[in-house]
């Protein structure tokens, strides 16, 4: 059998930690295959290994049978390997056109020539139904047009094996399925891909052979059509895993959180992004606002949680008026927020794993005396929540929150937020980039809390999720709420219909949210 990559008995360990425990991955030419593992599996690791970002250990790599040495990116490049990583690496104040050329532009006595590129890249998009303006600046377009941007960096080199690490993490339903046909229609051209996922719904659509990893050991490698999304999930975790969550009717009591008539502007200061929105959420229950990214739940929450400025309009928490108080104040009333971007708002990430488990109570008498903290008072907290919440660390409270999983990166704030005994959680997006393991049990946590008497407010993408989770829907387009549904009577298709904007809920006149 031809391979056209092998990367044979491959060894990766850091400190305290084997990320990948002899490891064999085997490509075929024209091929879509996915590896899947659970977060902190090793397969970021084994890819990085491959596209020359970290040397193993032992092991070895071929191309087309041949041994190769993969020192950097750049040789990963001459081999024809190419990568899209989880979180891009674009420069957000230059265009698409300069993205895509950053590194191996066309010169003429020192003068970038544009024109050819351009070209290229024009013809590059035609050709595999990559819609991108050229034009355009990186930080004016949205996650999924980046995501483009980043394929046709590969394609304008070239390369032959092309990497997608948790392609789909931050992408629309709509965005999913655009990017399963691309990747069809690049495997059709003759490229090779390598495909890290946990989602196995996407595994199934496109693959065609899969490779699981678990806890830094291969598993096995299994031809995708004929094997069940229960049988994948149990290989990748070690054991069953309800795809369901099962949770009681809810018993809402009293109102918890009250918004009145908010406005919240726009980044273009033309158009609000939050237009007079009302609604309420009460103890006792789990409200989801649904919604296609970019209709207005990112500012909603900011202005919801002190992140984000408020043009008008009044925010309660528990009969307190809150809309002009500090995040400080906001946190000790009572509120907690697990936010859309780990990386920005959630985690300081050159901080240790103790110190961010602990950045919301460290004020607090139980871990500060006189202006010092009491470390041992810290490490004690975050051995706690590392054991309740079976958060994996390479080397325990000390581990760099940087060095950490996406998955497990997740969980710590998941703990931190939850530790504090909110009145009122603000979950934006809890699961994303988790895998099956990790989403069945932040959502028995989050399930917990409501239980408990605690009022949640949801904000995700996933419509599995949002119709799983949920005990009332709101609807959000374009910055007004258009519908408050119960996820019992509706159905994805309804919901669907709603995030587009082409049905609309005459009787809320958008002062809705009553239940």
């Amino acid at each position: 059998m031809d391979y056209v990559i092998e990367m044979l008995n491959i060894t990766k360990v850091f400190p305290g930690i084997v990320a990948n425990d002899n490891i064999t991955l085997q490509l075929k030419k024209g091929e879509i295959h996915a590896l899947l593992g659970e977060n902190g599996a090793g397969k970021s690791t084994l890819m990085s290994v491959l596209f020359g970002l970290y040397q193993p250990e032992a092991g070895v790599i071929k191309k087309n049978g041949r041994e190769v040495k993969v020192n950097d990116p750049n040789d990963a490049n001459k081999l024809g390997i190419g990568m899209v990583h989880q979180h891009f690496k674009l420069v957000h104040n230059f265009t698409v056109l300069q993205n895509i050329i950053l590194g191996v532009e066309t010169t003429k006595h020192g003068v970038l020539k544009m024109a050819e590129a351009r070209k290229k890249v024009v013809e590059l998009s035609e050709r595999y139904g990559l819609y991108v303006d050229p034009d355009a600046f990186i930080e004016d377009i949205t996650v999924g047009m980046q995501q483009r941007v980043e394929i046709m960096k590969m394609l304008y080199r070239e390369n032959e094996i092309l990497i997608f690490d948790e392609p789909t993490a931050v992408l629309t339903p709509q965005e999913i399925e655009e990017l399963m046909l691309i990747m069809k229609n690049l495997a059709s051209e003759g490229k090779s891909i390598l495909f890290i996922t946990h989602k196995l719904n996407e595994i199934k659509q496109v693959a065609d052979r899969c490779t699981i990893l678990r806890k830094g050991k291969y598993i096995d490698t299994v031809d995708v059509q004929s094997i069940t999304k229960e049988e994948l999930s149990e290989m990748m975790v070690g054991r069953k895993v309800s795809f369901n969550v099962v949770k009681d009717d809810a018993k809402p009591t009293e109102v918890c959180l009250e918004v009145e008539n908010l406005t919240v502007p726009g980044k273009s200061k033309t158009k609000n992004a939050v237009n007079n929105v009302s609604f309420n959420v009460r103890h006792g229950e789990i409200v989801c606002i649904a919604g296609i990214d970019g209709n207005g739940q990112s500012e909603l929450v900011y202005a919801l949680t002190g992140l984000g400025p408020i043009a008008s309009g009044k925010i309660t928490m528990n009969g307190c008026d809150i809309t002009h108080e500090s995040i400080r104040k906001r946190n000790v009333g009572g509120m907690a927020h697990i936010p859309e971007d780990r990386h920005k708002d959630g985690l300081v990430l050159d901080y240790s794993l103790e110190k961010n488990l602990i950045l919301k109570k460290y004020f607090t008498e139980e871990y500060q005396r006189g202006g010092f903290i009491k470390y041992d008072a810290v490490r004690g907290h975050a051995l706690d929540l590392i054991d309740r919440f079976d958060i994996r660390s390479g080397q325990g409270p000390t581990t760099p929150a940087r060095s950490m999983s996406g998955g497990n990166q997740q969980k710590a704030i998941v703990a931190r937020e939850i530790d504090v005994d909110p009145d009122l959680l603000i979950a934006v997006q809890p699961t994303r980039g988790l895998d099956v393991g990790a989403i069945e049990y932040i959502h028995k946590q989050i399930v917990a809390q409501r239980d408990a008497g605690r009022a949640i407010l949801l904000v995700s993408l996933e419509l599995d999720e949002v119709m799983s989770l949920s005990d009332r829907i709101l609807v959000i387009y374009e910055g007004e709420i258009v519908a408050d549904l119960d996820p019992k009577k509706t159905t994805v298709q309804e919901l669907g219909l709603y995030m587009a904007g082409s049905k609309r809920d005459k009787d809320l006149n958008n002062n809705g949210g009553e239940a």
